[in-house]
């Protein structure tokens, strides 16, 4: 069973994510997309926890069994040769992007003996400035964020907000 993992922190998940998603899926070319919920140590408060993080990726993609959802506290790397994929997926917006993923890819390749490479793919152009922090920019100026969201994940941000 061929493997790929799509690591990140998805505080929360963008249509941005979803679009490498989606045409990593597309390409046919693995069995699983295992979807990593990792925590980052250089972020911010959180506006989700892992496990709301996790539990909404789980119910965009309930009718995709090529999908897997999992959280982690360990390296990308290390995840990826846990779960047995042979590679890293990683979606990139620009040039700027490209330049700080290829050498994580790199060294990610070197730490695992080789038995981890990276796949980059572009996010389409009407999601090339979609993140999450756009996202929760826009969302704390009290603006629509329905076109750069699943409606899942913008229902759970209005709950979280009418609850603080």
């Amino acid at each position: 069973m061929s493997k790929i993992m799509y690591p990140g922190s998805f505080d929360p998940i963008t249509k941005g994510h979803m679009n490498v998603i989606e045409q990593t899926l597309a390409l046919n070319a693995f069995d699983e997309i295992l979807v990593a919920v990792l925590i980052n140590p250089t972020k911010k408060e959180p506006f989700f926890t892992i496990q709301e993080r996790v539990d909404m990726i789980k119910e965009i993609y309930k009718n995709n069994d090529k999908i897997k959802v999992v959280s982690s506290d360990k390296s990308a790397v290390d995840v990826a040769l846990l779960y047995e994929c042979s590679a890293i997926l990683r979606g990139v917006r620009g040039v700027n992007d490209f330049n700080e993923e290829i050498l994580l890819a790199t060294i990610n390749k070197e730490i695992s003996n080789n038995k981890v490479n990276t796949l980059f793919i572009s996010a389409d152009k009407e999601y090339q400035f979609v993140s999450s922090s756009v996202v929760k920019e826009i969302f704390n100026l009290n603006k629509s964020i329905n076109n750069y969201v699943d409606p899942i994940v913008e229902e759970r941000m209005l709950v979280k907000r009418r609850r603080s």
